[in-house]
């Protein structure tokens, strides 16, 4: 059911060396972009009307408008599941109490008497944030973009979602309850690259529908489509990530229980027959007991045949053997998983080893379920290796670092020569003659 890579011979390589070695699910966002492409300028030139058309060929049901009706919103809220709506409740209570505390405060530094530079973070004006459709219901995604989008204070934001044809063209209800929980108005009937493009370029108000207004910022989760769309829109707008595959690693040693570490290898391979499930252990027995768990939890799940055990089965999940944890720890840092589990003897301090995670879960109760939906951290994450160099969603996404530079005539004064020198060291003299201007031509000398 899932394979077996054996690192434990001779020393492991390095850098790109290693990460070639490990399993990771095969996504050419670079031949999508010549799919999403004429989509992305059909929606530029055609606006609403494309999105509509193309909503139909993809998702088999043709809305009469992109805009979802307020009435549809509050109806929607008011029919949830009690047991949901207060789940959805306390999810959002945690995540605002960790975005909360993620709020930058403007600082000033006084570099010399009557010099400063403060920087001041600005949110940005107005996001688009994509909530994915497709096999799942993702409300959760909901909560994790609009949470740190309203708590960095931007103040237009918009949600996206793929029409169903089950619920008249509208997108899942339960995606609705939750942007009428989080007070979100403003939310389109629209998946897919079309949904990234109506946000870049915006569309024209459609009788007494009101168009959608251009975005400064797209995030969230998507498909490859989605992805592609970012990619070729960047730029025009700014984007989190281009999310790819949905991945667990767990590090695990022989205290962890093969119950517990077969449990999430199977939670993350729901998701989609490309998302990748990796052990890395240092325990065969572990290794062998984990897939005879496998075998008898997989056979008692849900989605079995159409996504877990295609994923589990892929080139994209693995078991993992290495010879120590200092190894392991290598293994998972050149993976640099979207989510990693670390079950391991002293969990805490082998988790403080890490360097490239999108989120670190410790021990055996911080499974990374609790991180999709109630830890109060942010499960949108990077994906694909790129934990090496990014980080997931947070306020800090929706913020803006800008420097304010105050000088007196005698600060620039006391600095100008160095200005002058270093202008003419690269051979731009307008630059210095920039500051010469403001001292009749004559730099002052210094003191």
């Amino acid at each position: 059911m899932i394979s077996r890579i054996d690192l434990r011979g001779e020393a492991l390589p390095e850098g790109s060396a290693l990460r070639d070695l490990l399993p990771r699910a095969e996504f050419d966002v670079e031949a999508a972009l010549e799919k999403v492409r004429p989509i992305c300028e059909d929606v530029r030139h055609r606006g609403a009307a494309a999105v509509i058309d193309y909503g139909e060929r993809f998702d088999g049901v043709r809305v009469p408008g992109l805009r979802v009706p307020a009435g549809e919103l509050t109806r929607a809220l008011d029919e949830l599941d009690p047991a949901v709506r207060a789940a959805l409740e306390e999810s959002v209570r945690r995540a605002r109490l960790v975005h909360r505390e993620q709020r930058r405060t403007t600082h000033t530094t006084q570099v010399v008497p009557g010099g400063t530079v403060t920087e001041k973070w600005i949110p940005v004006e107005r996001v688009g944030l994509y909530v994915p459709g497709g096999r799942s219901v993702y409300p959760s995604s909901v909560v994790m973009n609009v949470v740190p989008a309203q708590e960095a204070g931007v103040e237009g934001v918009a949600v996206a979602s793929p029409p169903q044809r089950e619920f008249g063209g509208l997108p899942h209800p339960t995606i609705l309850a939750a942007c009428a929980l989080l007070g979100v108005d403003e939310v389109y009937a629209a998946g897919g690259a079309q949904a990234v493009a109506m946000f870049a370029y915006g569309t024209e108000a459609r009788g007494d529908e009101p168009g959608c207004a251009p975005v400064n910022l797209v995030t969230g989760p998507g498909n490859i489509y989605v992805a592609a769309a970012k990619r070729l829109l960047k730029g025009r707008i700014g984007i989190d990530a281009e999310a790819g595959p949905t991945e667990i690693a767990i590090l695990a040693d022989s205290t962890a229980d093969p119950v517990h570490v077969a449990a999430d290898l199977i939670s993350q391979a729901e998701h989609d027959p490309m998302a990748a499930s990796v052990l890395v252990t240092d325990s065969e027995e572990l290794a062998e007991a984990t897939e005879a768990e496998l075998k008898t939890q997989v056979a008692a799940s849900k989605h079995v045949d159409d996504r877990i055990v295609p994923a589990l089965a892929g080139r994209q999940s693995a078991i993992v053997l290495v010879r120590d944890l200092a190894d392991g720890l290598k293994v998972v840092d050149a993976y640099g998983a979207e989510h990693l589990e670390v079950q391991t003897a002293d969990a805490a301090a082998v988790a403080d080893r890490v360097r490239n995670a999108g989120a670190i879960f410790v021990g055996p109760w911080a499974p990374v379920s609790l991180g999709d939906y109630c830890a109060g951290s942010n499960h949108v994450l990077p994906t694909g290796g790129c934990a090496c160099h990014s980080s997931g969603l947070s306020v800090q996404s929706f913020l803006r670092g800008v420097h304010i530079v105050d000088y007196t005539r005698d600060a620039l004064a006391d600095v100008a020569h160095h200005v002058v020198t270093l202008a003419e060291a690269e051979d731009l003299p307008a630059h210095g003659a920039a500051v010469k201007a403001r001292f009749g031509w004559k730099v002052p000398k210094t003191k």
